[in-house]
């Protein structure tokens, strides 16, 4: 690079510029989108902790390079072929859970069991973009063991309680993506790992097909429950928002259903 040459952007501009790239790549959900077959599928592992001053998950940093390059997120990838089960009826949730296991392995060096993954959300992007990814997010009591990283996966790994992640990034110190920051903000809510485990039992799998439009400030990610989620269909008689501003920092999210 030259004296005179701009200097690459940070995380968080590349960040901003994709979420802004995803406003003008997107179009309206139709029937059959989150169910898409031709989607990429992943799977990503909140591994939490009771510590001394409250619960706390595993976030690593991506390297500045790649899918999420310089954004902390929850260990997590792909599914590979090898993680298609045997299942007479196939299940998506099911290779995605295997999947989860494999990957939490390879990037952290940590093993999970399967059988103690809970399913907490299901995320699927805009529809339109050039690459989409539908994600699985479990969540698990993090075993015991050395943290190994993989480090063509991660750069670093901290253990953070989830409102000092959001202050982070609020702050510009942490790079992370909508789906990793609205999941620390329902994270905020659970005081240890056993009451997050059972809350999360109790409320079953959220699903958040996401639309995306401008708003005045810049992107606007908004999910079903939100009154302006289908523009065409107007609004709705509950009134309810359930959206994401993420023009500036901090990001604004609102949820009052």
């Amino acid at each position: 690079m030259t004296d005179d040459a701009p200097p690459p952007p940070r995380a968080a501009e590349r960040v901003l510029r994709a979420l802004a790239d995803a406003v003008g790549e997107s179009r309206p959900r139709v029937a059959g989108d989150l169910a898409d077959p031709d989607i990429p599928v992943a799977a990503t592992v909140i591994l939490a902790r009771d510590a001394a001053e409250g619960l706390e998950v595993l976030l690593i940093e991506r390297p500045d390079r790649g899918s999420f390059a310089g954004a902390w997120v929850f260990p997590g990838g792909k599914l590979d072929p090898a993680d298609a089960g045997a299942d007479p009826t196939p299940s998506e949730e099911a290779d995605a859970r295997r999947a989860a296991v494999r990957e939490t392995l390879e990037e952290t060096g940590l093993v999970v069991d399967p059988g103690d993954l809970v399913p907490l959300s299901c995320w699927d992007p805009p529809p339109g973009l050039p690459l989409r990814i539908r994600t699985w997010f479990f969540a698990v009591r993090a075993p015991g063991g050395e943290l190994r990283l993989e480090p063509r996966e991660a750069v670093t790994a901290r253990w953070m309680r989830p409102a000092d992640a959001l202050r982070g990034h609020a702050r510009g110190e942490l790079t992370l993506y909508p789906p990793t920051w609205v999941t620390l903000t329902g994270l905020t809510e659970a005081v240890d790992v056993e009451g997050l485990l059972g809350a999360t039992r109790v409320a079953g799998v959220r699903i958040f097909e996401t639309q995306v439009r401008r708003g005045a400030e810049g992107p606007v990610f908004f999910w079903r429950e939100d009154e302006e989620y289908d523009r065409e269909g107007g609004p709705s008689a509950s009134g309810a928002r359930h959206r994401l501003e993420v023009g500036a920092l901090p990001w604004i999210y609102t949820r009052d259903f």
